[in-house]
């Protein structure tokens, strides 16, 4: 059978690299990782400085997309490929065209295709990058033995053997798009990329370079040195932590996979109206839960790091205010959903911060959430930004509405919480686990915030966030003093 036959993609690079070593799994999916992070950011950076009239950038991906930064998709086309293709039908109650397929019309942004159960492909996760500035290979692939190995490739005839080897099974399962494909990807002369930009890439993968787990299979595999920590070494992760790497690792997959089929079929313009609805809810569910999981594998990831600067990266002078005006609905629908008020007095104009802005939208959306989970139906939750010296602060305060003179007299119990391993907590009253306190302060320092937890035995838990100012809104604070 032709998929028995046709090469792998590690063994295309394989026999192009003289040395890959193999490791363990842990060590070979972090490589993975944070070469993905180095690709994500010099995708953005290189699309940022060609021509609105230029070619977006191709990705070929398995098993599920690997990018779902706002600023990068919208310049993206990608083709996911698994071996357990979505059925779009299970989601239809009603009688579509038999010629549909998982490949639409017109759907090209985003288009996904199966790959052959016997395939070796099913066993590797690979990235196919092509744009007008680079061609880039990314393979992860596990080994008999248990072991897996990580590779990459700049090189323009790598790049264009993986290709090959990924259009052949293209043409086998579906050879009309197959044309089409083969077509775009030619769009993209295969031209040795400028040094700079592998220069480059080097410098943002050692930007996400965890400290204490670099080894020389590392070495070996990118013959990229690891520079020293800056702060002593933390003990190796805990099973418990590589656990919940692995768990939201493979929650994350299916869900982005489900996501990526839904707004597949949402393009649909014969879709009833019941229907689009329904797809809208399962699209913001998959969201949330996605978004979650990128927490608890960021929290993980953390515990794994030498020191917090190695999860310290990309922060970037950004605007609150818009980070506000994407949360704050969220928060709402997270208080209404348990008989909650919400206020938020935010001042006409906000400064400059330095963070994330992606990370911290997350974390303050799970940090909403988790605290609207610990009070009881009928609160108040008032949410106040005010500038504080050189930082802008967010509080959090719960206030018991309830129609009892004197309830002022009264205490509020804390919620019942029970550790989970090192880095989650279990409330028994609502079934809820989320991140710990501890993991929740980490997650704020890496995006370089602090949170403060006080209690108020009227009240309950208020959260204080600081987040920096930017130094040139600093400046202008003390020259307005002056």
């Amino acid at each position: 059978m032709y998929e028995w036959i046709l090469p792998s993609l590690s063994e295309v690079l394989a026999d192009s690299q003289s040395t890959m070593a193999e490791c363990s799994p842990a060590k070979a999916e972090r490589q993975w990782r944070m070469s993905l992070a180095a690709t994500e950011h010099l995708l953005i950076d290189t699309l940022a400085i060609n021509s609105p009239a230029a070619a977006p950038a191709l990705v070929l991906a398995a098993p599920a997309p690997l990018f779902s930064q706002p600023a990068l998709t919208q310049n993206l086309q990608t083709v996911t490929f698994t071996a357990k293709p979505f059925n779009p039908l299970a989601l239809m109650p009603f009688q579509m065209p038999t010629t549909a397929t998982v490949v639409e019309e017109n759907s090209f942004q985003e288009a996904v295709l199966p790959l052959l159960p016997a395939d070796p492909l099913v066993a590797e996760q690979f990235c196919l990058v092509f744009t007008d500035k680079f061609r880039l290979v990314l393979v992860l692939a596990e080994r008999k033995n248990g072991n897996k190995i990580f590779s990459f490739s700049f090189e323009p005839e790598i790049v264009q053997q993986a290709w090959r080897a990924i259009g052949a099974r293209v043409m086998l399962t579906n050879p009309d798009f197959c044309a089409e494909l083969d077509a775009l990807v030619q769009q993209y002369s295969p031209v040795t990329p400028d040094y700079r930009i592998a220069m480059q890439f080097s410098q943002l993968l050692l930007q996400e370079f965890p400290e204490p787990e670099v080894s020389k299979d590392w070495e070996t595999a990118t013959n990229i040195p690891h520079p020293q920590p800056p702060i002593p070494t933390s003990p190796h992760p805990v099973p418990d932590v590589e656990l919940l790497q692995a768990f939201a690792h493979e929650v994350r997959t299916p869900l982005t996979t489900i996501r990526t089929m839904t707004r597949l079929l949402l393009k649909r313009r014969d879709l009833p109206a019941g229907v689009s609805d329904r797809l809208k809810i399962i699209d913001h569910e998959c969201t949330e839960q996605i978004d979650r999981m990128e927490l608890l594998f960021k929290a993980a990831e953390l515990e794994t790091c030498a020191a917090t600067k190695a999860a310290n990266t990309h922060l970037t002078p950004m605007s609150l205010n818009q980070v506000l005006q994407q949360s704050i609905p969220r928060w709402q629908q997270a208080a209404t959903r348990r008989n909650l008020t919400l206020e938020v007095v935010v001042p006409q104009q906000l400064p400059t911060v330095v963070s994330n802005p992606t990370m911290l939208d997350r974390v303050l959306t799970g940090l909403m959430e988790n605290f609207t989970r610990s009070l009881p139906a009928g609160s108040h939750i008032q949410v106040q930004v005010i500038p504080a010296g050189d930082q802008l602060k967010l509080q959090l305060s719960p206030q018991l509405q309830c129609q009892d003179t004197d309830a002022a007299d009264t205490f509020v119990t804390p919620p019942i919480r029970k550790a989970l391993g090192q880095l989650l907590m279990f409330q028994p009253e609502t079934g809820t686990i989320s991140l710990n306190l501890n993991a929740t302060k980490h997650l704020f320092q890496a995006i370089g915030g602090k949170l403060i937890v006080r209690q108020r035995p009227q009240y309950g838990e208020v959260l204080t966030i600081f987040l920096p100012l930017e130094v040139s809104h600093q400046q202008n604070l003390e020259l307005r003093k002056n």
